[in-house]
């Protein structure tokens, strides 16, 4: 094991970009397959793990959705958390803000309160018996209209007290941000914080509308935004996070070689930079491969990582007092492995 890929592994780490239906590894989902007798369009897991070879976000999208029918039940969610917390803690992972797609299961049948019993029932597990804490970040599927997610939202808001959050996924391009402006008005209003994806594979000004038509606290990739000087700008100069997602953008295409992948210009631009997973299931790693992938890449020193693992807590939706404490036991655990 290289200098470097051990203090990635020693790092605490917090992940803000992960999409939990995107952590059903090929085993699992055959498992819960012939659990709730659901019959795949893939005969093994070989043959699974083939199709993943992907050349645009909406090959992996096609691919994704036809995953999430083997989730049926409460115990379904429960397992396919449970999986991810376990991945996430063997690799120092410590805190969590994933996202979930409740449209993409209510349209099954499958009741939002099945979703979140068994969501909730894991996080709270993965507290106790791991040590990680987590928050859920509800997903509007861009690719349906807003009237969907108004929807969406009306059931959400029974569970504020499990939700911190929501967000804007899916198919990206011919979706802007201002589409779902009304929603996220309303959601902003109820209390929730906002996030959104915007320029992994649309443009800048899918950017610009996050912030000024949706106001997001943070932005889901944003790689796209180095293609404006001013977007760059007003993204540092309101400090707002990116969630990065190295082996994502690699594996749908966004980057043809880890080499070129943006996030050393982003740092050099003053961006907060954090790196996460987005659908490891798929996309071949976890948190320490990411870190291990684009820092490699990018001739990334220890300092410069560990800089970047720290932004995960400071940009967290972590309360105030919750966030510092976060922040002073990642300085000690980072002082304690370097005397």
């Amino acid at each position: 094991m290289s200098s470097i890929d051990a203090t990635i592994g020693r790092l605490p780490k917090a992940e803000l970009h992960i999409h939990i239906e995107g952590s059903l590894e090929p085993e699992l989902m055959f498992a819960l397959a012939r659990r709730n007798s659901v019959r795949l369009a893939y005969d093994s897991v070989e043959a699974l793990r083939r199709a993943y070879a992907f050349t645009n976000l909406q090959d992996f999208l096609d691919l994704y959705y036809q995953g999430m029918s083997v989730l049926l039940r409460e115990v379904d969610f429960y397992d396919l958390a449970m999986a991810y917390f376990r991945k996430a803690a063997s690799q120092n992972v410590r805190y969590v803000e994933f996202f979930f797609d409740p449209q993409g299961h209510t349209a099954r049948g499958v009741p939002f309160g099945t979703v979140m019993a068994g969501l909730s029932r894991a996080q709270a597990d993965a507290e106790a018996q791991l040590g990680i804490t987590s928050r859920m970040i509800m997903c509007f599927l861009r690719h349906l209209d807003e009237a969907d997610a108004e929807r969406t939202l009306d059931q959400a808001l029974k569970y504020k007290d499990k939700i911190t959050g929501v967000g804007l996924d899916s198919s990206e391009n011919g979706h802007p941000p201002a589409k779902f402006k009304t929603v996220f008005r309303r959601a902003r209003d109820a209390g929730f914080l906002l996030v959104a994806h915007a320029g992994e594979e649309g443009p800048p000004d899918y950017v610009w509308e996050a912030i000024d038509v949706l106001g997001v606290d943070r932005i889901d990739h944003g790689n796209r935004s180095l293609e404006d000087a001013a977007l760059v700008k007003r993204i540092a100069a309101d400090g707002l996070a990116l969630t990065v997602c190295p082996l994502s953008n690699l594996r749908l295409c966004g980057v043809k070689d880890m080499k070129d992948h943006p996030l050393r210009r982003m740092l050099d631009a003053g961006l907060k930079v954090t790196i996460n997973s987005d659908d490891p299931a798929y996309f071949g790693g976890y948190m320490n491969e990411n870190f291990a992938s684009v820092g490699a890449a990018l001739g990334l020193s220890a300092e410069e990582l560990t800089a970047v693992a720290r932004n995960g807590f400071d940009a967290s939706f972590m309360a105030a007092p919750a966030k510092q404490a976060a922040l002073s036991a990642f300085d000690l655990a980072i002082r304690s492995s370097t005397a």
